[in-house]
């Protein structure tokens, strides 16, 4: 385990995470919702860190990010656990299954040299996806140092649920994310486990330093009454931002549900695109 970052002592022998808006209070022994910060003898430790669950050299369109270098590779890296429990997660087997331990385990020193060995590929740095990556702050806060320093980019796929002062410290050296918006409604946010305001805020805040593309998954009968109201918010910071509309396919709890079809999501582009001006479908 690695020490943690943003957290305090309350009562006792409980700990409080200051990582995402949930701020945990850990008991001894205890892990906090994201199954990936532990309360050991009284402090806060990262128990993934360094675990990767996926790697993979990705084209850059697949994070998704269409208006960033496109063309080019980035190297695609995954841990363990969420601090969500989407019903519907595309990828609950490593996001939601929190005690898998069946990872590599890899240094930032190694991630920095994989990059590099990458380039020549067309690789232009490391995205940190597949799972939550703000659960792994602190491995991705050392890789991203390093991916910096050599002149390469950090993007980070991520759902935006996190504290205001661990995203500051940690956006200079990103180049760019794509934040999933899952909704525009408070209730949606509340089942899954956040809270759209939260989100709101991390958009708003991330569009001022670096470049943003956001992405909505469509969920038939959950979510797509929203896009409307979403698209026009979204055109109030900046109507260039990206907006990526995703076709939702059947996963975890979600299994037995109707997928997104293409005519909705063609659809719904339509929509957006009133007040967007790069909808992708």
């Amino acid at each position: 385990m690695h020490p943690a970052l943003y957290w305090e002592k309350t009562d006792g022998s409980t700990v409080k995470c200051r990582l995402c808006p949930h701020n945990c209070e850990i008991e001894i022994d205890e892990k906090g919702i994201c199954g990936g910060r532990e309360n050991s003898g009284g402090s806060l430790f990262a128990t993934h860190y360094g675990l990767v669950s996926s790697l993979a050299l990705d084209p850059i369109e697949k994070k998704p990010l269409r208006r960033f270098h496109p063309g080019s590779q980035i190297l695609s890296v995954g841990g363990f656990g969420c601090n969500f429990c989407c019903p519907y997660c595309q990828n609950s087997s490593i996001s939601l299954e929190y005690e898998r331990s069946d990872g590599e385990v890899l240094t930032p020193e190694q991630i920095l040299a994989l990059a590099k060995q990458s380039v020549s590929h067309g690789n232009i740095g490391v995205a940190y996806t597949y799972n939550e990556p703000v659960v792994g702050y602190e491995f991705i806060n050392d890789c991203a140092k390093l991916i910096a320093k050599a002149g390469l980019q950090n993007v980070l796929v991520t759902n935006g649920f996190i504290n205001k002062e661990p995203l500051e410290q940690i956006l200079p050296l990103i180049s760019a994310m794509n934040i999933d918006l899952k909704a525009f409604s408070p209730e949606f946010y509340q089942n899954v486990g956040g809270d759209l305001a939260m989100v709101k805020r991390t958009i708003e805040a991330v569009h001022q330093h670096c470049h943003l593309e956001v992405t909505t998954l469509v969920i038939p009968g959950e979510n797509e009454e929203d896009i409307t109201e979403l698209a026009k918010w979204i055109a109030i910071i900046d109507p260039d931002i990206p907006l990526h509309i995703g076709r939702f396919v059947p996963r975890y709890r979600y299994a037995g549900h109707q997928p997104a079809t293409t005519a909705l999501t063609t659809r719904l582009g339509k929509v957006a695109s009133e007040w967007l001006n790069y909808v992708y479908t």
